[in-house]
């Protein structure tokens, strides 16, 4: 019998947010995080996976996948505000403890969440979400980094490159050995999102945002170091936007973090998801025994 995941909107500080819930809601919740260009969807089939042992929470974050999308005047589209979202849909749920899988800007949204109430976070797995700056992979990130520094045509064109059709299916086939195992659909699916009116200006006001996430590191590593929380780390080894380094660096802080790096790119789940359903699986039935 496959799990019943159930497709759900809540209101959150005024805002219509998407989530997809499944599992027992008295079970251990395991909250999922999706990067950029994506939304929950990159979960559909890890989701199914975990239902029998826990709660599943995966939303789309505000201007993703089908949560709201307001007008700039109207949401600051900072990771901070993203995480206020984030952390209100949990209030709204009863939600008070879970562990976490972060990717891409999953990551600074799930290291604000942990910031703000460290006990909350029972385990963190990442999957190319990154926390330290050797994962930076260049050149990719010096565009982000000088459109973030000084904003005007020259320094955005790159940028707006980014929210191209071309860039988003590389997102998802770059480093992936067998690239037939990556259904089209992702890039197809990402790329109407990103095509909306008006959301073009959105991805590019989180650009902007971006540096704010590495000025957070300090504080992350000294959780890290605080808490010694159990991360697993389950990584696509040769993704050229958050690359190997970034996921062997969590060992300075938390040195008994478990590292996999697998033959994959930037969306792993796509390719190893059996691997990596695997991992998660051990992992937490270990560390939230």
């Amino acid at each position: 019998m496959v799990p019943a995941v159930h497709h759900r909107t809540a209101t959150i500080n005024g805002l219509e947010v998407f989530y997809r819930e499944a599992g027992d809601p008295k079970a251990p919740a395991v909250l999922l995080l999706h990067g950029f260009p994506t939304s929950s969807h990159m979960f559909r089939h890890l989701i199914p996976a975990l239902t029998d042992r826990y709660h599943v929470i995966a939303p789309d974050h505000i201007g993703f996948g089908k949560s709201a999308m307001p007008a700039l005047q109207d949401f600051p589209y900072t990771f901070e505000a993203l995480t206020d979202v984030t952390s209100g849909l949990l209030q709204h749920l009863g939600i008070d403890r879970f562990a976490m899988y972060v990717q891409d800007y999953g990551a600074p949204i799930g290291w604000r969440l942990a910031l703000q109430a460290p006990d909350r976070t029972t385990a963190i797995i990442t999957q190319n979400g990154n926390a330290y700056e050797e994962g930076f992979v260049k050149p990719f990130w010096d565009g982000v980094f000088a459109y973030a520094k000084a904003p005007g045509p020259d320094t955005e064109a790159p940028m707006r490159g980014a929210l191209t059709p071309e860039i988003t299916r590389w997102q998802y086939v770059n480093g992936v050995a067998d690239p037939s195992l990556v259904s089209p659909d992702n890039w197809v699916h990402d790329q109407a999102l990103l095509d909306r009116p008006g959301n073009d200006e959105i991805q590019l006001k989180l650009f902007r945002d971006y540096p704010t996430n590495v000025d957070l590191y300090p504080q992350v590593h000294q959780y890290f170091r605080d808490s010694q929380v159990p991360l697993l780390a389950v990584w696509g080894a040769n993704d050229e936007i958050f690359g190997p380094d970034g996921a062997k660096a969590f060992t300075q802080d938390l040195p008994h973090a478990e590292i996999h790096l697998l033959e994959s790119g930037h969306f792993a789940l796509e390719s190893h998801l059996e691997t990596i359903t695997e991992h998660i699986r051990d992992f937490l039935a270990r560390v939230l025994a």
